[in-house]
């Protein structure tokens, strides 16, 4: 899909059914599952579109700036995988000691009874974003990279267990796969 040509520039590869639009330093991906934007901020780099291969190129001679390079191209790659297949992050829900329960209450997940509390543990929900409870499996989907991981390590923070023996209390709701890639 990539290739380099030299230190100072990088090209993407852009699939058939791909359309991107560049404005500046805004770059729109769109496919069959929807549509994505993003702006990026630095001031070095230029992207450029000729027929089917955007050309990020570096305007600086500084390492750093290079160094961005390979980081901007894989943010377009994880853009045009979103639009076409989707991101996808399962986890699952663990408990031994008190049965937990998982609801979706519109932009929030509420986990229920975690270790006995009273109060609700509360996570967001990033935009663009849906979260599936089905038994003890929880989908997290998206277009965005970004957002579905974000909003994944959201639900796994607010399980967080402090001040007990993890050894023990190993209740918590985790991730197991990213994008189909089993979490070792």
């Amino acid at each position: 899909m990539t290739s380099k040509k030299n230190s100072s520039q990088v090209e993407v590869e852009l699939p058939k059914n791909i359309q991107l639009g560049v404005d500046g330093m805004k770059i729109t991906v769109t496919g069959g599952k929807g549509n994505l934007a993003r702006e990026f901020k630095n001031q070095q780099i230029t992207f450029t579109k000729k027929d089917n291969i955007l050309l990020i190129k570096n305007n600086s001679k500084r390492k750093k700036e290079t160094a961005c390079l390979k980081t901007l191209r894989a943010h377009v790659i994880n853009m045009i995988h979103g639009v076409t297949e989707g991101i996808t992050y399962d986890m699952k829900i663990v408990y031994s000691h008190f049965p937990m329960t998982v609801k979706i209450d519109g932009k929030h997940v509420l986990i229920d009874n975690f270790l006995g509390e009273k109060n609700p543990r509360i996570s967001d929900i990033h935009d663009g974003v849906t979260v599936e409870v089905n038994g003890a499996d929880v989908k997290v989907s998206g277009l965005s990279k970004d957002a579905v991981s974000q909003t994944a390590a959201n639900i796994e923070q607010v399980t967080k267990i402090k001040n007990l023996d993890p050894r023990v209390f190993q209740d918590g709701i985790y991730i197991t796969s990213k994008d189909g890639k089993p979490v070792r």
